[in-house]
This record gives structure tokens, C-alpha cells and sequence, in this order.
């Protein structure tokens, strides 16, 4: 007789190898790194023998076999990596994969065939990838978020979601607040609107000057590295060969490593900077006018939702159709976050809207007092 919870269970863990194999494939197709590509095929070829195996365990206790087709988290990050590149979902997939790192220890079945280590493999394979790739989409567009958003370890994914969340909720509070006060919709479209542009500017002159600020910071440590490099050679190459030795070289082959680099200026220098300070001179933190650009986009996506009823109706059909509005962008949002929390669909979706519903509320509820207040 089948036992239900163990064919649960199993189902359960053939679908998460099926979208891992799904995701590592696709990562593998995307990755224009020949070495990083093999990787990622070498990884999807493990989640596809893993799938195999617990594909057997439902067939051993005759259970049913489900279709092997991945989940809508993993075919939306299929979607980004194909369109973004990999580097653009990779702190999202290392977050989940971290998250996952422990989910074989207490099944028996999967102990015995050894999967928690290879999870646990698989987890700092993709995190040794994450710390030592580029950050984001290529030209670090949407990374340079992570100047409003810092917790988000250069996130470009996570990034995007919450600046389309912050146009979104902040606009949705002004309307709110607007409606409440009994304003004509000619006053609060107008307000939207100027909400929309201050905030999207805001935002925008923000991120240009963080990410400007940045660049200059770190051409002034280039500039102090070349000085040091000129000034110290001799100290400078053992620098370096202090650092090669933290990645695991013996002291001898990082000094003839160190000799070859120092050999040639240009090549020491960009070795240093890569090394020691953890600078792109190439790139030295992304262009201010692109992650301006992204800010204000972004922002603006987002801010955009509560305004457009007011476009085209008035009176409660106006206010009515803002929340739903609202409340439906809120839900998408929610469901974004999910691709990089790993929480369920439903949960994320509409913990989003209650939270955009508090804020709306409270702000209504201000502006209609403000509102009565006036008016006597």
C-alpha cells in the first residue's frame, strides 16, 4: 500500500530537482563563459540524476509519477537569465539554494544516497560563483540600486522589484491622502502625477550621486595604488603575493605569480586593484546616468498604477479602480519577492497588498480628517 506522506514527500523533492535541473540547463545555455557554462551543465546533469533517483522512490512504493515540468519561480528566472543574463538572477538562485542547503539531512532515503552533500556543494559552488562574478546586469544598470537599497549584496533583481515598490506605495499613500481630503479629480491627478515626477527625480538624482560619488572614490584609491605602485614596488608584489596566497597558492607559486604581474605596470596595477581593493577599473562602479536612468524608470513603473483610473473616471469609480489597480501591481510585486525569498506565491502576493492597504488607509484616513478640518 503507498504511503501518502512519503509519496508527498517525494513528489515534493522531484519537483525541486526538476527546476533546479530546468534552471542550471538554461543558466548553462545563457552563460556566454565557456567555463561557467560547463559548470552550470555539470550541476543541471547532477539535478537530473537526483530527479531519476527519487522518480524510482515513487515508482518503488507505486505511487504516481507526476508531469517533470518546472515551477513558475523557476521559469520566470529561466525568463530573466535568457533575456539579462545569468549574472542578473544569481544572488537570487544562491539565496534559495542557501536556503535549501539543510532540506535532505533528515530524510533517510536521501542520506543514504548521499544528496545532502552534494547539496551542500552545490550551494557553495553557486556561492563562489555569485562572490566572484560581475554584479547584475552588464554595465551594472539596476545594481547601482543597491545605493537606496544596501542589504541587497548587489541583488539587480531584488533591486528592481523594490524600486518599482517604492513608487508604487509612496504614490498610492499621496492619492490616498488626496482622495480622502474630498479633493476634485482634476487636484488628484494633478498630485499623482507630481508625485510621480518628484519622486521618480528624487530618486534619480540620488542614485546619480551615489553612484558618481562612487566612481570618484574609488579612481582616487586607483590613483593612490599607482602612486604606492611606483613609489614601493617591492612592497607592492608583496601585497600580492600575500594575496594569492589567501586563495590557497603555495608561497612559491604565488611569488612566481607575482613576478610575471609585477613584470609589466599596467598588468600589476589592474591586478592590485582587482585584488585588493575589489575594483572594476573598467567599470569603477557602473554609469551614474544608466543607474539614474534605471532609478527613475523603476520608481516611476511603480508610481504610475494609482494615478491611471483618474485618466479616464471620476467620482468612487476613480478611487475604486486606483485600488484595484494598486492592489493587483502590490500582489505582482509580492509575487516578485518571491523569487528571491522562496516563500509561497499566495503569502508574498498578498502580504504586499495588506501592507500597501495599511498605508493607503492610514493616509486616507489623514487627509479626510485634514479634510474636515478645512472645511469647518
Amino acid at each position: 500500500m503507498t504511503d501518502p506522506d512519503s509519496a508527498s514527500r517525494y513528489r515534493t523533492n522531484l519537483q525541486g530537482e526538476v527546476d533546479s535541473a530546468s534552471l542550471y540547463r538554461a543558466l548553462s545555455e545563457a552563460e556566454k563563459d565557456p567555463r561557467l557554462a560547463q559548470v552550470y551543465s555539470r550541476l543541471a546533469a547532477v539535478e537530473e540524476a537526483h530527479a531519476q533517483f527519487w522518480q524510482k522512490q515513487l515508482s518503488r512504493i507505486g505511487a504516481r509519477v507526476p508531469g517533470l515540468h518546472a515551477g513558475w519561480r523557476t521559469r520566470a528566472l529561466v525568463w530573466l537569465a535568457q533575456r539579462f543574463g545569468p549574472q542578473f538572477v544569481l544572488p537570487s538562485i544562491n539565496t534559495l539554494e542557501q536556503s535549501d542547503v539543510a532540506s535532505y539531512d533528515k530524510q533517510p532515503e536521501a542520506v543514504a544516497r548521499g544528496l545532502p552533500a552534494a547539496e551542500r556543494s552545490h550551494a557553495r559552488i553557486v556561492e563562489a560563483i555569485v562572490s566572484t562574478a560581475p554584479r547584475g546586469l552588464s554595465g551594472s544598470a539596476l545594481a547601482r540600486l543597491e545605493g537606496r537599497h544596501r542589504a541587497m549584496g548587489g541583488n539587480a533583481l531584488r533591486a528592481a522589484v523594490l524600486g518599482a515598490n517604492d513608487g508604487l506605495v509612496s504614490n498610492l499613500s499621496l492619492v490616498m491622502g488626496v482622495a480622502g481630503a474630498a479633493s476634485a479629480e482634476n487636484t488628484i491627478l494633478l498630485t499623482g502625477l507630481a508625485g510621480l515626477v518628484a519622486g521618480a527625480c528624487s530618486m534619480a538624482l540620488g542614485e546619480w550621486l551615489s553612484v558618481n560619488s562612487s566612481r570618484e572614490l574609488n579612481q582616487q584609491q586607483i590613483d593612490t595604488e599607482a602612486a604606492e605602485l611606483a613609489a614601493n614596488p617591492e612592497e607592492e608584489k608583496e601585497e600580492m603575493v600575500l594575496i594569492y596566497q589567501a586563495k590557497g597558492l603555495s608561497e612559491p607559486e604565488a611569488k612566481a605569480l607575482a613576478e610575471r604581474l609585477m613584470a609589466n605596470k599596467d598588468s600589476a596595477l589592474d591586478t592590485l586593484v582587482r585584488e585588493e581593493l575589489g575594483i572594476d577599473p573598467e567599470e569603477l562602479g557602473g554609469s551614474a546616468w544608466t543607474a539614474a536612468g534605471s532609478s527613475f524608470l523603476l520608481f516611476a513603473g511603480g508610481a504610475i498604477f494609482p494615478v491611471l483610473p483618474y485618466f479616464f473616471l471620476q467620482g468612487d469609480r476613480a478611487l475604486v479602480a486606483s485600488l484595484l489597480f494598486s492592489g493587483l501591481a502590490l500582489f505582482l510585486i509580492g509575487a516578485g519577492t518571491s523569487l528571491f525569498t522562496g516563500r509561497p506565491i499566495l503569502f508574498s502576493g498578498f502580504r504586499q497588498v495588506v501592507i500597501g492597504a495599511i498605508a493607503a488607509a492610514v493616509t486616507y484616513g489623514v487627509g479626510a480628517l485634514v479634510g474636515v478640518s478645512l472645511a469647518g
